[in-house]
């Protein structure tokens, strides 16, 4: 499938998951907007041989720091940007294939892919928490540059 293809998909995933947990229809468009834009961070990380869990970082990271803008913007909480944005980043086909492999007795392969989730699902953690500390240097940075320029 191509970038753009993609591209519409994680748009539509966003909206579809967006409506299944009922998140407020002034927030659709705007939380698949932001799962678009990180997924295509994600395809660049991709593009330049950066990995799975190198993109899931990055992902999530632009998710945090969108989201807290949409937030402000629109004056509701950040998750309800976040939850929906981040459902093409789950490793729900790794998660997959291990419990088969499992199941199957093939070990080596289920443990390789159990690997994988724990450090996809590591990195968008690492993530959400990069974006939060940036968050807060941003707003740090901004309180001193009004403070600065108001005496």
């Amino acid at each position: 499938m191509g970038i753009i293809g993609q591209l519409i998909l994680a748009y539509v995933a966003v909206l579809g998951f967006g409506l299944i947990i009922n998140i407020p229809h002034q927030a659709l468009n705007v939380a698949g907007w932001i799962g678009t834009l990180t997924w295509g961070g994600y395809l660049i990380v991709q593009a330049f041989d950066g990995g799975v869990v190198f993109g899931s970082l990055i992902g999530s990271l632009g998710i945090g720091v969108l989201s807290s803008v949409a937030a402000h913007y629109k004056k509701m909480p950040a998750i309800i940007f976040n939850i929906p944005s981040l459902v093409s980043f789950v490793p729900g086909s790794q998660a997959y294939q291990m419990v088969r492999n499992f199941a199957l007795g093939q070990y080596r392969q289920a443990v390789g892919f159990t690997l994988q989730v724990i450090m996809i699902t590591g990195a968008i953690a690492l993530g959400f928490l990069l974006a939060e500390l940036l968050n807060r240097l941003i707003a740090f940075c901004m309180l001193q540059w009004r403070r600065a320029h108001m005496e």
